[in-house]
């Protein structure tokens, strides 16, 4: 049984923001640096998968923000590539390797307001207690290339963090289908 498409009630005006959490990385060379790690092959599927699941869904990216590790990097870059975007358009941000709740706070208010719907591509446990601070929507885990989505009252990404804000939606790879209007 093929499941039904969920119709996404994009919002006027105000701004979107994308949660996105790296899909599931490569951990059989030991020796390699934590940031160097690359996507397994479930992570290959997942997250052409999921951004797939977005674009059918109409979910809007104005903006791909990544941490700089190499899965973050390229879990960016798939969707980019899905959006029909070039990966030089892929902002990279050091400070969102590891990020604490401040550098995502930072990360938004310092995207320029021509872009009304971003996407942060990061890690855990900072990108889990950051989706937590943002709305009464409370979640234990974003798993692996999981989604967590807000919408914002805001015209400027200044006014973010003060702003009213609603939690959209939460996703992520083995859930079916799974963003509601």
């Amino acid at each position: 049984m093929k499941p039904k498409k969920n119709k996404i009630d994009i919002p006027e005006g105000g701004k979107t923001l994308l949660l996105v959490r790296h899909a599931k990385s490569d951990w059989q060379d030991a020796s390699l640096d934590d940031f160097d790690r690359p996507l397994n092959e479930r992570g290959k599927k997942d997250a052409p998968f999921m951004a797939q699941r977005m674009l059918d869904s109409k979910v809007p990216i104005d903006l791909f923000i990544t941490s700089p590790a190499r899965r973050a990097r390229k879990t960016a870059k798939i969707f980019a590539k899905v959006y029909g975007r070039q990966k030089d358009e892929i902002v990279l941000r050091d400070e969102l390797y590891l990020a604490g709740q401040e550098v995502f706070f930072d990360t938004v208010s310092h995207t320029a307001d021509q872009f009304n719907h971003l996407a942060i591509f990061s890690h855990n446990p900072g990108i889990t207690y950051f989706a937590n601070e943002l709305t009464n929507a409370r979640i234990d885990n974003i798993p692996t290339c999981g989604i967590f989505a807000v919408k914002a009252q805001c015209k400027s990404w200044a006014e973010f963090r003060e702003a009213p804000k609603e939690f959209w939606f939460f996703d992520f790879p083995k859930q079916l289908p799974a963003i509601p209007g």
